[in-house]
Parts: C-alpha cells; structure tokens; sequence
C-alpha cells in the first residue's frame, strides 16, 4: 500500500485528511467573516470539471450575498449554519445536503454550533480568468438572500418549501430499515437504495433534486463489499467519512481512512474493497452527469469479450 500524504498522476490524485490548508478564499477576504475553506480539486489538479473543497464556518461568522457561475452542491458534515438563497432561509445540519445553481444569489449566516461542510463546484471555477464570483450590490439583493435575515427553515424532505435541499442518516443506508414503518420519511424514490455486490448507493444530489452539472451521493461497502476495476466518461471525487478503503487508482494502491479524499479522472481505472469487519461510507460526487448508458466501463467484461473472441488468449 502507498503510504504517501499526496500523490498526483495525470488522473489521480489523494489527498490525506491531515494535509488541511484552509484560509480565507481570496474573492471573500472582505465579504466574509470567520469563513474558510481547504480547495483539494481544482486547476492545479488532473481535474478538469470538477472542485471540491471542506468549508468552515465558525459561530458568528457570514459570508456576504453573492452568486456563481457554477452550480454549487454542499454536504453538512458537522454542526449549523443558515443558508439563504432566493428561496428563504434554511437551517443545515449534520446530515443535511443541497444543490444552488447557476446565477442563484446565495448567503451563509454562522450559528452557535460551527459547520464544516462539503463543497462541490461544477463546471469548474476558473481564477485564472479572474473571478467566478460576483456580488451584487446591496440594493440589487432581494431581501430573503441578505445575511441574517429570516428565520431559518429545518431541512425536511416532505416540505415543498426545501425542495432543494435533503438530509441523510446513517440508518438510511440500513437495508433492514427500508420499510414504510421504520424509515423517518415516507418511502419513495427521494429514500431508495440501490444495492449491488455488497455496495448501497443512496442518490443525494441530481437531476431529481434540481441539478444539472453534477450529482452527489453516500456510498456504503459492507465487509468484503468490492468494485472490480472501471473507468467513467466523467470525473469522479470520494471523501471518506467513517470506516476505512483499499483503493487502487491508476494502478497504486491506497488505503484510506476517514478524512481522505481521493479524486479519478476520465480514463482512470479504479477499484475499491472493504478490508475490515464494519462498514465503510464515503460522500462521492461526478462531474459532468453521468450519461443515461455506459456511465461503468468494467475491464472483467472486456476481457470476457476478448474470451469469446479468442479462448486461445486467455
């Protein structure tokens, strides 16, 4: 197993949860306030759609109205904070998740309990044209989008008024607490799994919910759960939350813990499997969308098509 802090290749990169730089976004020093952010994908990476980021925001802090030219998809991975869009006021918490499109004017407002959450920007900004982030002026701001306005509305997914937005549970990734009974919200296509070869898949982030540019979902292995190697038409990135993964990417091997992010490009053959006793759950998002077919090009089916063209190969 590598046991390097970083390695870049030209499509793959991983990066180790102790390796966290964060500081003041250069287009929000002065328009933000106890926010920082560590950028992991971007322009200096093998990425070309995609950047990921960890954003912080501490008790009290805010970050001024603004808008983007990508389409922005956050994952609360710890504490609160208030996000206001065009839309309202909406209170995240741990578990909390939604999409702000393109041209969406946008605030964040810091409560009691610091956040740290996932940033998923798609296409991928571009500083060195200058600035995907404008702010508009203070009179052209619509009052539901300023900061601290409003009262925060909780996260719910019956609630037509959050329809941007979801919350996932561990125990959503729990097959034996799918019933109409168990699950916390009614059950639909918004709460279904998709379950293969030991791998639950539980779509968060996508067309459904809004977004066009890119999707974000929780991925949980169980023991022995295995991904034999592929490769995708678009841009993959992978944050480890709890639990542990041997991954191979490019052909090097990784094992990576929670707190880990690793990210696979077009064309980079991939893997993972669970080595423990427990289940491992990571936060993985794509950029662009996958196509409606071919989004998985797995190398055991090629070769078996090279088996029944030539047996004499095998």
């Amino acid at each position: 197993m590598s046991v390097g802090s970083a390695v870049s290749t030209s499509r793959h990169l991983v990066r180790r949860g102790g390796e966290s730089n964060f500081a003041v976004p250069p287009a929000f020093v002065d328009r933000s306030k106890a926010f920082r952010r560590w950028a992991i994908v971007g322009e200096e990476s093998p990425a070309v759609h995609t950047g990921f980021a960890i954003c912080t925001l501490e008790a009290g802090g805010w970050v001024a109205a603004h808008v983007h030219s990508y389409e922005e998809s956050v994952y609360l991975l710890e504490g609160e904070a208030e996000l206001t869009t065009t839309e309202g006021t909406f209170r995240l918490g741990a578990g909390d998740y939604g999409v702000i499109p393109v041209g969406i004017i946008h605030s964040w407002r810091g409560l009691p309990k610091s956040a740290r959450w996932a940033q998923m920007m798609a296409p991928q900004p571009r500083s060195r044209f200058g600035s995907d982030t404008y702010f508009p002026k203070e009179g052209s701001v619509p009052p539901a989008a300023r900061v601290g306005e409003g009262v925060g509305i909780p996260i719910d997914v019956r609630d037509p008024r959050t329809r941007s937005f979801g919350h996932i549970e561990v125990s959503n990734m729990d097959l034996s607490k799918q019933t109409q009974d168990q699950l916390a919200v009614s059950a639909s296509m918004r709460t279904a799994l998709l379950v293969y070869s030991g791998i639950t898949v539980k779509m968060m982030v996508d067309s459904d919910l809004g977004a066009q540019l890119s999707t974000m979902f929780m991925v949980q292995y169980e023991p022995n759960g295995v991904a034999g190697q592929h490769d995708h038409p678009f841009e993959e990135t992978y944050l480890i939350v709890e639990g542990s993964v041997d991954a191979t990417f490019d052909g090097e091997g990784y094992r990576m813990e929670a707190g880990d992010i690793a990210f696979a490009g077009v064309g980079c053959v991939h893997g993972f499997s669970n080595p423990a006793t427990t289940p491992v759950r990571w936060l993985e998002t794509q950029a662009p969308q996958p196509p409606g077919r071919h989004s998985y090009r797995f190398a055991r089916d090629w070769d078996y098509l090279r088996s029944r063209i030539d047996p004499s190969n095998v």
